[in-house]
């Protein structure tokens, strides 16, 4: 195995997931530690081109019309040393009548001063659809920044799916920033899960535009704050087109210390719309913790056991 190869396993392994993927000639995937590409493979259809710059990657992805690609490109960025910076510079074109899975592993699990910044320019086309999911594995010491930004359009008839999980290790400081606008008969779904410790900041402000008669979208929030974590959620959703669709929805969980605020905007500007929203903050519930209280759990057991049901 070659010096690259090795390292490309050893990196994509702190990202708790099995190395043999990348073997698979079906699966596309691509492999940056900081700025540098460690491994590249393309499947018909799909053309990934990658720049490396000084402090990061310029990504450009496009997915030819009706192009499905079967199975789940992988992508995975990282910084293993306690310092660094990585800028990704996202720009994906998904042509019409088109299909894409991609799972994100950003692994940076010795984290002391490092900073992960990413803006995305994404268009889905005509009745096609994109899946992303997003997950983050960061060390114990809470020493990162992370900025993910992007701007979403969708074509008519275009689905849009991502999901955002932060579980692992501290989560330092994250600003999420998603624009999302849907034309005629698009699906947009958000959801974001992310559990904060320490003197962790998280901040979220997704906003989702319905400017096409039945669009569709819904923006959800799934936080965990303990210690003297903070947490802050401004979702907008926003319908300006006939029939359609939505729903904001925050839930967040504090403990000890910990902060928490959500300010959903639903802003309705047509009479044949229909948005709606809910947001909860507090503490556990108390019925669901004398129940498990009551089948031998501790306090702090059973307390865990709610919040990672949130988070699930």
């Amino acid at each position: 195995m070659s010096d690259q190869m090795q390292q490309m396993k050893e990196v994509y392994e702190t990202t708790e997931s099995d190395s043999s993927v990348l073997n698979d000639p079906e699966v596309a995937h691509l492999v940056i530690h900081q700025n540098k590409v460690l491994g590249l493979h393309k499947v018909p259809g799909l053309e990934i081109d990658v720049t490396e710059l000084d402090d990061g990657v310029e990504l450009n992805i496009r997915l030819a019309d009706g192009t499905i690609v079967k199975k789940p490109v992988h992508l995975c960025f990282g910084i293993i040393p306690e310092t660094g910076v990585q800028r990704i510079k996202m720009d994906v074109k998904i042509g019409k009548n088109a299909k894409i899975s991609l799972l994100s592993h950003c692994t940076f699990p010795n984290a002391v001063d490092i900073q992960h910044i990413m803006d995305a320019e994404i268009v889905v086309g005509e009745n096609s659809e994109y899946n992303y999911f997003e997950r983050h594995i960061h060390g114990t010491k809470g020493g990162i920044k992370v900025v993910p930004t992007a701007k979403v359009t969708l074509e008519k008839g275009a689905k849009f799916i991502t999901e955002f999980e932060l579980l692992k290790g501290r989560v330092g400081e994250i600003y999420i920033d998603y624009q999302i606008t849907g034309k005629e008969d698009s699906v947009m779904e958000m959801t974001s899960r992310i559990s904060g410790t320490g003197d962790d900041f998280i901040q979220i402000k997704e906003s989702g535009f319905l400017v096409g008669e039945r669009a569709r979208g819904v923006l959800t929030s799934k936080i965990a704050a303990r210690e003297k974590a903070q947490a802050e959620v401004y979702n907008t959703l926003r319908a300006t087109a006939p029939f359609t669709r939505g729903h904001v929805d925050c839930h967040e969980i504090v403990k000890d210390e910990a902060i928490a605020k959500a300010i959903p905007i639903v802003d309705v500007q047509d009479p044949r719309a229909h948005v709606t929203h809910e947001a909860a903050i507090g503490s556990v519930d108390n019925k669901q913790l004398e129940t498990l209280m009551s089948r031998g759990m501790d306090e702090d057991e059973a307390v865990e056991l709610i919040i990672n049901g949130l988070l699930s």
